[in-house]
């Protein structure tokens, strides 16, 4: 199939210049991605090479790689979704893509939003245990912050799914969670900071924005900041701390901060999400800053504001978007599978970054990255739906 080769051909890039870089590093090259990413860090890469691995990563995504068979749909399913919070547009974008497989597949469905807080997330949690669900979807929760109210679900045998729940994408052995829907974070991490490089020629002055009370945004933190560090003329000026949940209050005066301290140094501004750009962009237009003095590229997850950034070339060059519709059709499919007793696919997305190069492509024009390659039919013939 087309796909399989659009599929494996990324992965065949990104892994012989790996394995160039470390003989220890291993990633696979079938159709499905390693669902482990490399721990190895990333010490040193030329420029030619990276610019390889950004050249995979654009391009168009015209033919489905994922599952072609499957239980048919369960019937008279209840399922809890339990949101981190619906400020964050790659949570929304999975949740309209899980609403919009619910109604093809027709479960019944509740939804909770923990609104960013801890206290929210045990409120939201409680309530769907209340429930009595058939299923759980997680959608951006980290984990480990909940593996005891998780566990009490677990006892009372409901299977749970997740969007974004833990550092590594792909099934989650020893969790309550059986797949964790996602990219690679590590390597959506690594494509957005060389895509940096590349811009840049090498000479990138960079400031990462992450929020250190998720795993999984560290986790991306670091593998940014390896890239960085690996380019010989590049500057890590440095890694930010600005929890999500504040970023409204927060990157105004951050921002502003920044331009006092760095000047001209800072080039490049990498973020674990869109949101912190939301409210950085702004903040450079009342600065008076040139849209080409700074480049904003986003580690996820896509939403429509980046879009229209990158569209409207106002500072933000690009986004390594999650297909948030699909991977909220492949939430519903996954969990129909443990439902009917059989085991999760462990099928990940390839890493796609969006730029003003393909965003007329896989539903650009709507503002988000929708894959051009079937995947609502091929799910509803999966379901008998």
């Amino acid at each position: 199939m087309q796909t399989r080769v659009h599929h494996v051909n990324q992965w065949v890039v990104w892994g012989r210049l790996m394995v160039t870089l470390s003989a220890s590093l291993v990633v696979a090259l079938s159709g499905h991605a390693q669902s482990a990413p490399p721990a190895e860090k990333i010490t040193h890469m030329s420029l030619a090479a990276m610019q390889q691995v950004v050249a995979s990563a654009s391009e168009r995504a015209l033919s489905w790689s994922g599952p072609e068979t499957g239980p048919p749909a369960k019937l008279g399913i209840t399922v809890a979704i339990v949101s981190e919070d619906f400020r964050n547009g790659g949570i929304l974008g999975v949740a309209k893509g899980v609403n919009e497989a619910l109604k093809v597949i027709g479960w019944k469905v509740r939804v909770y939003d923990a609104g960013g807080t801890p206290a929210g997330r045990t409120k939201a949690l409680a309530a769907a245990q209340a429930l009595k669900p058939d299923g759980l979807i997680l959608l951006g929760v980290d984990a480990e912050d909940v593996h005891g109210q998780l566990q009490t679900l677990a006892s009372r045998g409901v299977p749970m799914v997740g969007w974004h729940v833990g550092p590594v994408a792909g099934p989650m052995p020893g969790s309550p969670i059986a797949m964790n829907v996602s990219t690679n974070p590590l390597d959506v991490a690594r494509i957005t900071a060389m895509a940096a490089v590349v811009q840049s020629k090498g000479h990138a002055g960079v400031v990462v924005f992450t929020d250190s009370n998720f795993a999984i945004a560290t986790a991306k933190a670091n593998a940014m900041a390896d890239i960085i560090r690996a380019c010989q003329a590049c500057e890590l000026l440095e890694v930010r701390d600005v929890a999500i949940s504040s970023s409204a209050e927060l990157m105004p005066a951050v921002t502003q901060e920044l331009l006092s301290r760095y000047g001209k140094r800072w080039t490049h501004a990498l973020a674990i999400n869109d949101i912190y750009f939301d409210y950085a962009a702004p903040a450079l237009t009342k600065a008076a800053h040139r849209s080409d003095g700074i480049s904003l590229l986003s580690a996820g997850d896509g939403s429509a504001t980046a879009f229209l950034r990158i569209q409207a070339g106002t500072f933000q060059t690009g986004t390594v978007a999650e297909p948030v519709n699909l991977q909220g059709w492949q939430l519903v499919d996954e969990l129909n599978r443990l439902l009917s007793h059989q085991p999760v696919t462990g099928h990940i997305e390839p890493v796609h970054l969006v730029s003003a190069g393909n965003i007329a492509f896989d539903g650009g024009k709507k503002m988000q990255y929708d894959p051009d390659n079937g995947y609502r039919d091929i799910y509803r013939r999966i379901w008998n739906r």
